[in-house]
């Protein structure tokens, strides 16, 4: 239940799902209180305009995936730790196990190895199914996908049972501290790095930041932000800026709850 609601709770508060709330509000309200109703309206209307805005979205991306930018020369490590979220399983029609927006995780864990940073490449990640029985763990696809990409089985080590960012970070330890591993490159997106570094830090991990994934660059597109076209595109409500937004403020509440709980 607790992770069922750690789920759906936070939706209630991201700019779409509290804009959905407010117009349910004003539905209810329009009949004995339309001024109320009108400023639910307006205010849904604002969280939606302000939320889908490129320069706002980008900035408050920006604040996560710029704390520890990639580095080209980092060091040897006894391990590399890629974290889950990158995986969509094989389900029919696919024909095998895809890449999801954050696939970028199994791609640097891979070249990271082949790069000879680390002899052992860990793949942390279960897969959440609601009651529907088992299936195979998400650890499992980014095996499969690495070993696509020439990383030898006989080098992976699995972790195929944690639902969230703390349990990678617990499981991961239990399972290295049997080998007396402790220095890490640690992989995932650079929006889930803060975060993630934060609590492997905490497990007493040594811990390198090796983030990839990153949504925000210094020329997106190429477009010459104080041109009137620049600026007229970063004005112009969009979905993905809505999307990536999103993403930014659940990583915030997810380290608001994580320092609550004493994770962090």
């Amino acid at each position: 239940m607790f992770l069922f609601l750690s789920k759906l709770l936070p939706l209630l508060i991201y700019p779409l799902g509290l804009a959905c709330v407010l117009l349910v509000l004003a539905l209810v309200l329009i009949r004995r209180r339309p001024r109320w109703a009108a400023g639910a309206i307006a205010l849904a209307l604002m969280l939606l305009l302000v939320s889908s805005n490129n320069w706002v979205a980008t900035g408050v991306m920006r604040s996560l995936e710029w704390r520890y930018p990639d580095s080209l020369d980092l060091p040897e490590a006894e391990a590399i730790v890629v974290l889950g979220g990158a995986i969509r399983p094989q389900l029919p029609p696919r024909p095998w196990i895809e890449v999801a927006e954050e696939g970028d995780r199994v791609l640097h864990g891979a070249r990271l190895y082949l790069a000879g940073k680390a002899p052992l490449l860990v793949f942390s990640g279960g897969r959440i199914t609601w009651g529907q029985g088992q299936t195979r763990s998400e650890a499992a696809d980014m095996a499969a996908l690495a070993e696509a990409l020439g990383v030898p089985a006989s080098a992976i080590l699995l972790e195929p049972d944690s639902l969230n960012t703390f349990e990678n970070a617990a499981y991961t330890k239990a399972l290295l501290a049997e080998r007396g591993i402790e220095q890490i490159l640690l992989v995932t997106s650079a929006l889930h790095m803060p975060r993630s570094l934060a609590i492997f830090t905490k497990q007493g991990f040594e811990a390198t930041p090796a983030p990839t994934d990153f949504h925000v660059v210094r020329d997106p597109l190429n477009v010459d932000s104080n041109t009137w076209q620049g600026r007229t595109l970063s004005l112009v409500p969009q979905t993905e800026n809505l999307h990536y937004l999103t993403r930014a403020l659940k990583e915030y509440v997810g380290i608001v709850i994580y320092w609550l709980r004493g994770w962090l």
